[in-house]
């Protein structure tokens, strides 16, 4: 195998394979640039072949003067993988910025890509940075906040333990007061100003009452005027959670979007609920606009989950 800098006659070849990797792998949440030679202009482009001149793959990126070298695309055609074409192809780039005084090289790879980000990490790189992405019309908006409400449903009958429990742990994450009531139907709830305004604190919250006192605890309430979230928990660790709109807060991946959708048999083990109901009641959707309003969701799987007095305290 030979690595060697491309020249102008191998243009036909160089966007032949760009087109392949954009045609097989191109996840971005914008359109892929289009392949002309310009995309080449000022880059190192380097190129592998075989001992009989068979392009296998290529890479091609920046050599920057700040200390870093940048590799926008490494591509080794399917049948020529798992061959150290990839490899051999950092080892010339890294070598050419050795040459140029550069001591590091970056590169950019999709979350959802756990192959390639594996890839990466057992050929060195480690992470260093996150890229992020919204749509402009989401920045566009400028909606006003709504109001942020919520409760703790701790299922027991014991008031005074739910109480004491609040009285030591509430204080450890920034909070005072607080009011505990009921049992309502099998749960004392319990209301702070802290669990109204702390999505990330009510449910660390939940968790220690939880793990203090041996009970499942639901962590319910209303995001930004926007959203409906729960927390469920048992023996303190979270077993369930659920948010009308997955990714308001920031885009996630497929696979997250689904963790938030509710699991019903999980529900309807810790709670009694039917899973059929709370299966209709725990909807999900893109925008808040495709939904019952919060303050109606939020009943409406509380009610489906047992929870009386959920929300606003």
């Amino acid at each position: 195998m030979n690595v060697r800098e491309a020249t102008p006659a191998d243009e036909p070849t160089l966007l032949e394979l760009t087109e392949a990797i954009f045609n097989e792998n191109w996840d971005r949440p914008w359109r892929a640039p289009e392949v002309t030679p310009r995309i080449f202009e000022g880059k190192l482009v380097l190129l592998a072949e075989d001992d009989g001149g068979e392009p296998l793959g290529y890479a091609f990126g920046e050599l920057d003067p700040q200390d870093y070298a940048h590799v926008n695309i490494v591509y080794v055609r399917p049948e020529f993988r798992r061959q150290g074409v990839t490899r051999a192809l950092l080892a010339e780039f890294a070598a050419r910025a050795r040459e140029v005084g550069i001591g590091h090289m970056t590169l950019d790879v999709a979350t959802r890509n756990k192959i390639g980000r594996e890839v990466w990490r057992r050929l060195g790189f480690t992470e260093w940075a996150l890229r992020l992405t919204a749509p402009l019309e989401r920045l566009e908006r400028t909606p006003e906040v709504g109001e942020s409400y919520a409760s703790l449903h701790v299922q027991t009958d014991d008031h005074d333990a739910v109480d004491a429990a609040l009285g030591k742990y509430l204080p450890r994450f920034g909070g005072s007061g607080g009011r505990v009531e009921g049992p309502l139907n099998g749960w004392v709830v319990v209301y702070a100003e802290l669990v109204d305004r702390d999505r990330q604190a009510r449910e660390r919250l939940a968790s220690e009452l939880s793990n203090a006192l041996g009970a499942v605890v639901c962590a319910i309430g209303v995001e930004e005027g926007a959203v409906v979230r729960y927390a469920l928990f048992e023996r303190g660790s979270i077993v369930d959670e659920y948010q009308s709109v997955p990714d308001y807060f920031a885009p996630l991946p497929p696979g997250d979007v689904v963790a938030l959708g509710s699991n019903p048999t999980v529900v309807s083990r810790l709670t009694g609920a039917q899973p059929a109901r709370v299966r209709a009641a725990a909807r999900t959707a893109s925008s808040p606009e495709d939904l019952p309003p919060p303050d109606e969701l939020l009943q409406q799987i509380a009610e489906a989950m047992g929870l009386e007095g959920a929300g606003r305290g």
